[in-house]
């Protein structure tokens, strides 16, 4: 699927079916990406069974929705991605305070009797 234009303003309909969706009205966004990413990444998962996004003329919903949100060329970063950076970030830097302090701190073991 190719889409290029994130940028454009977007209405985002959520709901658990595509009739509760449209009763609910519509959610504004200034642009297309950040109503993606609010769709994937702070929406409840109910409510994209019935998830359309309306840009300009064109309607997007289920996979080709999805499809959006993980195309390459999607310009926010993604939040499993933020995640991951800072995963990654911990575990290299182990020299820093936030690492010594887990280390420092003693383990407790309860016995059970």
């Amino acid at each position: 699927m190719t889409f290029q234009d994130y940028h454009a303003r977007a209405e985002l309909y959520l709901g658990s079916d595509r009739h509760t969706a449209i009763a609910q009205g519509g959610r504004s966004f200034a642009t297309a990406a950040q109503a993606i990413r609010f769709a994937f990444e702070e929406a409840a998962p109910v409510s994209l069974h019935g998830a359309m996004l309306t840009i300009g003329d064109a309607t997007f919903a289920g996979d080709d929705l999805a499809a959006l949100y993980r195309d390459a060329g999607f310009p926010l970063p993604r939040k499993q991605d933020i995640k991951r950076s800072r995963a990654r970030r911990m575990r290299t830097n182990r020299s820093g305070a936030l690492y010594a302090a887990a280390r420092s701190v003693p383990q407790r073991h309860t016995v059970m009797a």
